[in-house]
């Protein structure tokens, strides 16, 4: 499936000065933790029109404090992949903050996993995040395409062949992948893909510091001397919480847990309880030294503004 190229200058966004396509942002994943302090946030490619237009107002606020670079996601099996593009592209164009888009090897060829990079380099885009992918709904296991590619490393790989000037991002996973045997093995994997090209680790969500510093730890003993980003998903609600629990397995405090289910029926205290608590736990995380942090903001602004208003 050969997507077309995106559009230079209209999105369902609005119309909004544009600058000279030949532009953009210097800022890459390369040199995001050189000098200081690595602030990220991540989104997704809203389904309706009102959704684009709430997402601009919360990036609005969100861009105040200053980020390093804002990712975009994938929709499921690749389906918002022009989306993503387009996303990418006006967050340049609009804010002159950097935008990495994510990119996985589900459901294409190598031939048009180039073509992807060659158009999202025509939009200006110069940071990826190299994700293997989830398998498409049905399938227990990931299957590649005929004549496309399984592993992350690959993919890595061919985004270093193509577009050696990207930034590249990767995935880790403090409490280990969920297709891992143990954490030595995914460690190795991650390995793999540091040494195919990738310039920083960014973290599956936990809420429990110890997994993260363990993990920190265990990849600098296996050589990998890229920074490790932790993901951070401030808590905002109990039902949500609960459904993070049933995908991914993060484990989560039992006292936080009880804390959570005992203001069940009342969303502001939800949302104060999970604040504080994200605040500390971001707050610990500074003391031990991390480069930056990379947040899982759901197109939402109210939580992780609050977190860094308290965090200074």
């Amino acid at each position: 499936m050969i997507l077309p190229r995106p559009s230079l200058r209209k999105y369902s966004f609005g119309r909004y000065d544009t600058v000279p396509l030949e532009k953009t942002c210097d800022m890459s994943i390369q040199n995001a933790y050189s000098n200081g302090f690595g602030l990220s946030f991540e989104i997704f490619p809203p389904k309706s029109e009102q959704g684009d237009v709430s997402l601009v107002d919360h990036l609005d606020k969100l861009m105040s404090r200053s980020p390093a670079f804002v990712s975009c996601t994938y929709g499921a099996g690749g389906s918002t992949q022009s989306r993503t593009i387009e996303l990418c592209r006006m967050i340049q164009e609009r804010w002159n903050v950097a935008a990495t888009a994510h990119f996985t090897c589900v459901g294409a060829t190598r031939e048009q996993l180039t073509d992807w990079l060659d158009r999202a380099a025509d939009a200006g885009i110069r940071n990826i995040m190299a994700l293997r992918g989830d398998p498409p709904v049905g399938q227990t296991e990931f299957q590649p395409v005929a004549g496309g590619i399984r592993y992350a490393n690959e993919l890595v790989t061919l985004i270093r062949a193509t577009h050696p000037e990207f930034g590249i991002g990767v995935a880790g996973y403090p409490e280990k992948h969920p297709e891992a045997p143990n954490l030595p093995a995914d460690l190795d994997n991650l390995k793999r893909k540091v040494d195919a090209g990738a310039n920083a680790i960014y973290t599956q969500l936990f809420y429990q510091n110890e997994h993260f510093l363990r993990f920190r730890d265990a990849a600098e003993i296996a050589g990998i001397d890229v920074p490790v980003i932790p993901g951070i998903m401030p808590i905002t609600e109990f039902a949500r919480v609960k459904k993070i629990i049933s995908l991914s397995g993060t484990a989560i405090p039992n006292e936080l847990l009880s804390s959570l289910e005992a203001v069940q029926d009342d969303k502001q205290a939800q949302f104060d309880l999970g604040v504080q608590y994200t605040t500390q736990q971001c707050q610990d995380l500074i003391d031990e030294g991390i480069p930056g942090i990379h947040f899982y903001v759901l197109n939402r602004s109210e939580a992780t503004l609050q977190i860094l208003e308290t965090l200074g």
